[in-house]
């Protein structure tokens, strides 16, 4: 049976405390869900050969792709400084992401008001945001009647057990929409991987790739504004163009796009 996995990777901070500071206010996770053979024998190939044409990435030395870098042309990506290289990997990276099967489901939630409307009864706003990821990768399981496990990026001691916590919790609960034995039957573990960034593992660069253009998408067209025309803009049109989680209908929002409360 095929496989799949889901690489986790969030924008923005957890806590409740810094819901009134517009810049923290919203807090965002995406998943990237990919058929593990298909990571294997495509996907890190495909991204290992585009570091190597532009940073000289090495095996022993692998560069690992994380946007805030890349953004900022900071080392290992100081290459880009010259707008001619950056040109031509933006085009090729567009044009990997395009080419590339996976699915994208984010999930956003307005801390601010979710405090406002729970004053008594408040989730904590990642385990929130967690459990509707996780609700909805299921529906994708069940829906392709087979199964899969989840990877996120290690963000040391207390916050990797924060993330384990969260994820057993919701794995042993379950949701308003599917059940706890639902989880059981899709789910190949109840224990949330969590690796190293150097690792270099293909799906949670792509995660870590496309999270922030789709929590700006979400922001966007919950404001019924349009997406901005910068490289995260055209990430962004990718994704709504065919990667994000659709319902028969092809619908996006509530199915790829879910905003909280």
């Amino acid at each position: 049976m095929v496989k799949f996995r889901l690489y986790i990777d969030e924008v923005g901070d957890p806590g409740l405390q810094s819901a009134k500071d517009p810049r923290y206010r919203y807090l965002s996770l995406t998943g990237v869900i990919m058929e593990l053979d298909y990571v294997n024998e495509t996907v890190f190939p495909e991204l290992e050969g585009l570091k190597k044409k532009y940073f000289h990435s090495h095996v022993d030395e692998p560069v690992i792709f994380h946007r805030k870098e890349l953004v900022n042309r900071r080392y290992p990506f100081q290459s880009l400084q010259n707008e001619e290289v950056r040109k031509a990997f933006d085009n090729d990276l567009l044009h990997l992401l395009n080419t590339l099967d996976f699915t994208v489901i984010t999930v956003v939630i307005d801390k601010l008001e979710h405090k406002m409307r729970y004053r008594v009864w408040q989730q904590d706003p990642y385990h929130y945001s967690l459990r509707i990821l996780l609700e909805r990768y299921v529906l994708f399981l069940q829906a392709a009647n087979t199964t899969g496990d989840a990877m996120a990026e290690s963000r040391g001691g207390k916050e990797d057990m924060r993330l384990k916590t969260s994820y057993r919790r919701v794995c042993n609960e379950g949701t308003e929409y599917v059940l706890a034995e639902k989880f059981g039957e899709y789910l190949t573990s109840r224990e949330l991987k969590v690796k190293q960034k150097s690792n270099n593992i293909a799906g949670l660069q792509i995660a870590d790739l496309v999270a922030h253009p789709s929590h700006k998408a979400t922001l966007a067209r919950k404001n019924k504004q349009g997406l901005p025309s910068n490289f995260g803009g055209k990430i962004a049109r990718l994704l709504e163009k065919g990667k994000y989680y659709q319902s028969p209908t092809g619908r996006i929002d509530g199915w790829g796009r879910k905003w909280l409360p």
